[in-house]
């Protein structure tokens, strides 16, 4: 299995197609990063590629795996990503 492509790597591609400099593409990257952290609790968007949804999860029980226990397992928020139907059909194919 191939290596995930790092941040530098990212920015290297996108300065190289679109012919600006990679310090610009790196500035660019971390201004989309921050965008998403800010707008995550409305649902942040990124066309193509899926969204940051924040998502209530109930209280539930759950087990303690080494002792079998039975535990509380209190009610929080949580971050998720959806992936588009366009990003999975480019990936898996149809």
């Amino acid at each position: 299995m191939a290596k995930a492509l790092s941040k530098s790597q990212i920015a290297a591609e996108i300065a190289d197609k679109t012919g600006i400099a990679k310090k610009q593409a790196v500035e660019i990257l971390d201004l989309l990063a921050a965008l998403a952290y800010k707008n995550a609790k409305n649902t942040f968007t990124l066309p193509g590629i899926g969204k940051l949804v924040l998502v209530n999860r109930k209280a539930r029980m759950g087990r303690n795996p080494a002792t079998g226990e039975a535990i509380k397992i209190p009610a929080k928020r949580v971050v998720k990503f959806r992936v588009a139907k366009a990003a999975k059909d480019a990936i898996l194919g149809k």
